[in-house]
């Protein structure tokens, strides 16, 4: 097969199709081995999603952020497929709804710990890094490199 010089991403949801572009570079946190990257002619490759800031690095030198919330990578030689039941492009995130919510999640694990807090302060940190909303955040939300 011959060498492609970018990736067909789609970022897919049970609703629409979220994110549909060519890109360089892709790269998201899998649940088995943390953060990974995709360039053209990864080998063909399918792993679990954790919620992440999933950077998709554009051929036009944008960066296109998205908070994924769980799901599945799909990777081929030539595209990456990210299926997740909810994910959100970081111009569509709402900061001061996702800070309120890092708040009360974080203020619920000072209490009792469990599962849906935990994974409600996992979703916030995803919704905040994408957006550009941490406190040196290394988000690229806006930027045109």
């Amino acid at each position: 097969m011959a060498e492609t010089s970018s990736l067909k991403v789609e970022v897919v949801s049970p609703e629409r199709v979220l994110f549909s572009g060519e890109a360089r570079q892709v790269i998201t946190r899998t649940l088995q081995g943390g953060e990974i990257a995709f360039l053209p002619g990864h080998a063909t490759f399918l792993g679990a999603l954790v919620e992440n800031h999933t950077r998709i690095y554009m051929t036009d030198g944008k960066v296109q952020d998205v908070a994924v919330h769980g799901g599945f990578v799909d990777v081929a030689p030539d595209h990456v497929t990210i299926l997740s039941d909810s994910a959100e492009l970081a111009e569509s995130i709402d900061v001061v709804r996702a800070r309120a919510a890092q708040e009360r999640a974080q203020e619920a694990m000072r209490g009792e710990h469990d599962a849906t807090v935990e994974a409600d302060l996992r979703r916030a940190h995803a919704r905040l890094a994408a957006a550009g909303g941490l406190p040196n955040s290394s988000s690229s939300a806006g930027s045109s490199h």
